[in-house]
Formats: structure tokens, C-alpha cells, sequence
């Protein structure tokens, strides 16, 4: 994945109603209409957001009769994901480090402290509580 095409996915991944956007589209295709729906802005708004996911590579747009219905771009996501996938693993092996290390300066608890020794009880003595 390019720079470019990097920084335009995560700007349009930034917007609150973008995201909701593609959340609907990951249960199917929507039109401009049904995806104004929840969201209390006007047509022309949503319209903006659509096109900013568009040019993203994030959703496509096709016509049909009188309806442009949308749809997610599933190949863009998986190219993020797998970006991401690549940061992920970093972290992991930085916690498995830190993990490692905390480790190594800890003591073992049983070293630390030790129980008192056992004394026998005395014939003849009743303990009385």
C-alpha cells in the first residue's frame, strides 16, 4: 500500500459517520438514500461522505435504474488490516520482551518468605482458646 493511498484510507477512516457508514455496507449493499437514514444531516452531506470513502478505494458506487447503490471494498480493507497486522506483531514481540524481563527481576515468593517452624504440642497441656 502506497503513502498516498495509506493517508487517504486512515483520513476517511477518521470521521465518526464514515465508519458507521462502512459498518452498515459490511452487511450488503445500500443506497445513498438508505444510507442517510440514522444520521440527521441532509443528502448532500452524506453524499460528501460517500465520496470521500469512494476516492479512499474504500466503498464503489454503480447505477442502477435511478438508485447509485454502494458497496464496502473488502480488497482495501484487507490491505489495512494486513498493514496493521505488521505493527501488531511488533508490539507482541515488544510484550513478550517486557514480559520476559519483568520476569527476570522478580524473586520467587516461597525464597522471600518463609514459614515459621512447627512446634510439637506438650502432653499433658490443653489448649485453651
Amino acid at each position: 500500500m502506497h503513502a498516498n493511498e495509506l493517508d487517504l484510507t486512515f483520513a476517511a477512516l477518521a470521521d465518526p459517520t464514515r465508519r458507521a457508514i462502512l459498518a452498515r455496507l459490511a452487511s450488503g449493499e445500500a443506497t445513498v438514500n438508505e444510507l442517510a437514514e440514522p444520521f440527521d444531516m441532509t443528502q448532500p452531506s452524506i453524499s460528501r461522505h460517500l465520496k470521500v470513502l469512494e476516492h479512499a478505494g474504500l466503498i464503489s458506487r454503480s447505477r442502477a435504474a435511478q438508485t447509485r447503490p454502494c458497496r464496502l471494498e473488502a480488497g482495501r480493507m484487507k490491505e489495512i488490516a494486513q498493514w496493521v497486522d505488521a505493527y501488531r506483531n511488533l508490539w507482541e514481540d515488544s510484550f513478550d520482551r517486557l514480559d520476559a524481563f519483568l520476569l527476570s527481576t522478580q524473586t520467587p515468593a516461597h525464597a522471600s518468605v518463609q514459614a515459621p517452624p512447627l512446634t510439637p504440642a506438650k502432653k499433658g497441656k490443653k489448649d485453651v482458646r
